[in-house]
């Protein structure tokens, strides 16, 4: 399973590269993985999390939700925990080189499908091989075609496929854009 998420990291890649006008830009960035904030709580995970995606131009289709970028990704984390691929839709918010990026996905990941605590038996894996992945970033436009973002992006099931367990995974980090 951990084969396939790198191939889909090295295929979302190429694919931005290879059919650069069909796209809006490329991103890559590293996040620190399972940093401890509100939305989750531990699940025994560690490393960092390198992540590759493409952002389409912004869709004229959506333009009733304010003409977001659709984009896809794939998240490989650097120690075997896990990863994930998917895609979903984002907004670049701001007029000047300062903007804010919010961003709504469903990813589909490869972390265990059962994990309990031995010692209370308590179930801590992420309860459903698809989940929602919204992200928050902050960027900084350096060129016409170079922006770096401060991103956290957070996975789970939001309590929809057990309304018991729900523990989450947050990742904090920087990626760098370059605009096709």
């Amino acid at each position: 399973m951990k084969s396939m998420f790198a191939r889909a990291a090295v295929l979302t890649f190429a694919a931005a590269v290879a059919t650069p006008a069909a796209a809006q830009e490329v991103f890559a960035g590293l996040y620190a993985h399972e940093v401890e904030t509100p939305f989750t709580f531990d699940v025994n995970e560690g490393g960092a999390d390198i992540e590759l995606g493409y952002r389409f131009a912004p869709s004229e289709g959506l333009s009733f939700l304010g003409r977001p970028q659709p984009y896809v990704l794939a998240s490989l984390n650097t120690e075997g925990d896990t990863s994930f691929a998917g895609g979903g839709l984002s907004w670049k918010l701001g007029k000047g080189k300062v903007y804010a990026r919010p961003g709504i996905g469903i990813v589909i990941h490869d972390g265990p499908s059962e994990r309990f605590d031995p010692e209370t038996r308590e179930r801590y894996d992420l309860g459903s091989r698809v989940l929602f992945s919204p992200e928050i970033a902050i960027g900084y436009q350096v060129s016409d075609r170079v922006a770096l973002e401060a991103s956290w992006v957070h996975i789970s099931h939001a309590q929809l496929f057990n309304s018991e367990q729900n523990p989450g995974i947050d990742m904090i980090g920087a990626r760098i854009n370059l605009s096709l």
